[in-house]
């Protein structure tokens, strides 16, 4: 878990197996298998399937660690978890007694909040004066709604597109306005959409 966490705050991404094998010196990737399915069962990693470089430290752990490292805990912040409730066809309601804990998205040294401005993204139903959580990231997928630093003036929140070569490809959720390109060397990604947060008055 060090060696994870180590990587991931230098590079802004997970290790490979690979790369976990060679720095922790264990001869077999398929030792790394066992480590990272051991560590998930405990819910102190979470793993996206198909996927390489996915995987991600859970609040579980990172509460654990400051426990142990004598920092004091912020207060739980979670809500009940009552159900499921459907937006179309009625569904039977079920009382649960699960928790939403919003420290899963807080609890991380790399979340940072924006407020969004302007109405580029409200096909995504991303609108002005929503709250955005961002996973500060440099390494974003093709898709992926990222903060984007052009030419190192204007940040921006727009879908991510590669287009190979020197281009890259910033698109809105409106279709009332044009994709910017910019060249790659131009481009600095200073994150990438968690969740959006909105609050009715």
């Amino acid at each position: 878990m060090d060696f994870i966490a180590a990587y991931q705050q230098e590079r802004g991404y997970s290790p490979s197996y690979e790369e976990m094998a060679d720095g922790l010196e264990l001869a077999s990737v398929a030792t790394v298998h066992k480590h990272v399915s051991a560590l998930e069962s405990k819910q102190y990693l979470r793993r996206a399937a198909n996927m390489s470089r996915s995987l991600e430290i859970t609040a579980k752990w990172t509460r654990e660690q400051d426990t142990r490292n004598g920092k004091p805990l912020p207060p739980a912040v979670e809500v009940p978890l009552m159900g499921r409730i459907a937006a179309g066809t009625p569904v039977e309601s079920v009382s649960g007694y699960e928790t939403l804990n919003f420290s899963d998205f807080a609890n991380d040294s790399g979340t940072y909040a924006l407020q969004v401005r302007g109405e580029s993204m409200i096909e995504d139903h991303i609108c002005d004066g929503d709250f955005v959580l961002i996973q500060k990231t440099e390494r974003v997928r093709n898709g992926d709604t990222v903060v984007a630093l052009v030419d190192g003036i204007e940040t921006t929140l727009k879908r991510y597109y590669d287009e190979g070569g020197d281009r890259i490809r910033l698109q809105p959720a409106n279709n009332t306005m044009e994709p910017i390109f910019v060249r790659r060397q131009d481009l600095e990604i200073q994150g990438r959409l968690l969740a959006v947060l909105r609050k009715y008055k």
